[in-house]
């Protein structure tokens, strides 16, 4: 390396602009032409040698990634390679943490998770078959053995119970909406009497195929055509004698005091919402039949309430609730409690707070105070 510098520094001494002046030339000695020529030969072989051994050079310290750079300067990585040994404790380079552990755990959960579904989806066909095979002892059977008992007391009661008519002509004093209430009302009502263990016979008369009644009737209620009742355009004027029909109206002077299995009992098709004072009673009147209401007054008191609100005017269903519960348990509370809700301002005394309240005339019914 020594050689190196002392020849590269006389290099740079003989370049143009360097550090050092040139030597004086020495006076050659005076050799043999032979010897001349052969100090030529090796004058001329020198800068071959110096390129070569240069070169070598070169591709030594670029193999140890300590080559020059540009300007001739020899860099200073040695030494901060050399720091940074000395920072790893010595040891040179560090292999990085090996960091397949927590993909292989990843791998062994998906492949677990894979064979549970697996024997999840081994194992659905036979489970569909365990409850194929229960369906017929489960509730299956049970719904259809409730329905077959539904309609066979329903038939029963066709043949021997009482029955109850809706009166729908005069479902054309309605408007839209009310027509729709009638028709869910409707429902409700047959929905109550299939569940009943002592159901009615029911009957809808004057029912007009296409009318707006029927139109609401078949589309809120499905299967309404397959309904177990009496669905009929004439009137139960036609269909029962005078004698067995009863018409309940809430403005009749005559209360009911007994469901009679023999009698026909009639309700106005008129919605709660509809006040049409006296109209179900008019018609009745008109008609020469007997009339009836409910023991309201009989059995229950008026509750205080901020409205001052009393009505005896029940939707159909509320009605129908009221004669089923009295029908089976033959206690007029108990039915006036099912199908009376407390909004009419009626409730029964016990354990309740309320006023009774003498029933004289209308101008008396709304009344807090009893008279003296």
């Amino acid at each position: 390396m020594a050689v190196l510098r002392r020849r590269r520094g006389a290099q740079l001494g003989a370049e143009p602009g360097g550090r050092a002046e040139p030597a004086p030339p020495r006076p050659a000695p005076s050799r043999p032409a032979a010897a001349m020529e052969g100090g030529s030969a090796a004058a001329e072989a020198a800068p071959v040698e110096l390129e070569a051994e240069m070169e070598a050079a070169r591709g030594a310290l670029a193999l140890l990634r300590l080559g020059p750079t540009g300007s001739g300067e020899a860099p200073c990585s040695v030494r901060a390679g050399r720091s940074g040994a000395e920072r790893s404790g010595g040891r040179g380079d560090v292999p990085e943490p090996d960091r397949a552990a927590p993909q292989r755990n990843v791998l062994r959960k998906r492949r677990r998770w894979e064979r549970v579904l697996a024997a999840r989806r081994r194992r659905r066909p036979q489970e569909r078959e365990r409850n194929r095979a229960r369906r017929p002892e489960g509730r299956g059977a049970a719904r259809q053995r409730g329905r077959a008992l539904a309609e066979e007391r329903l038939l029963d009661a066709r043949a021997a119970g009482p029955r109850l008519c809706v009166d729908l002509g005069v479902a054309d004093r309605m408007t839209p909406k009310e027509t729709s209430r009638l028709a869910a009302q409707i429902r409700r009502l047959y929905g109550a009497n299939r569940r009943a263990e002592r159901p009615f016979w029911l009957c809808l008369t004057e029912l007009v195929p296409g009318s707006p009644i029927h139109r609401e009737c078949l589309r809120m209620n499905d299967g309404f055509s397959g309904y177990l009742m009496d669905t009929t355009q004439e009137s139960y004027l036609d269909l029962f004698p005078l004698d067995a029909i009863v018409y309940l109206t809430p403005d009749s002077e005559n209360v009911l005091e007994d469901i009679d299995p023999k009698k026909v009992y009639v309700l106005g098709g008129l919605v709660d919402e509809s006040i049409h004072k006296n109209l179900t009673l008019q018609r009745a009147r008109e008609q020469s039949l007997q009339t009836a209401r409910l023991p309201i007054r009989e059995y229950m008191v008026k509750s205080t309430n901020t409205k001052n609100y009393y009505s005896e005017t029940l939707a159909i269903n509320q009605v129908f609730d009221v004669l089923l519960t009295y029908y089976k348990t033959q206690s007029w509370p108990d039915a006036l409690k099912a199908g009376v809700s407390p909004g009419k301002g009626y409730v029964l005394p016990d354990g309740e707070k309320s006023v009774k309240i003498p029933q004289h005339d209308n101008a008396q019914e709304n009344s807090l105070f009893p008279e003296s």
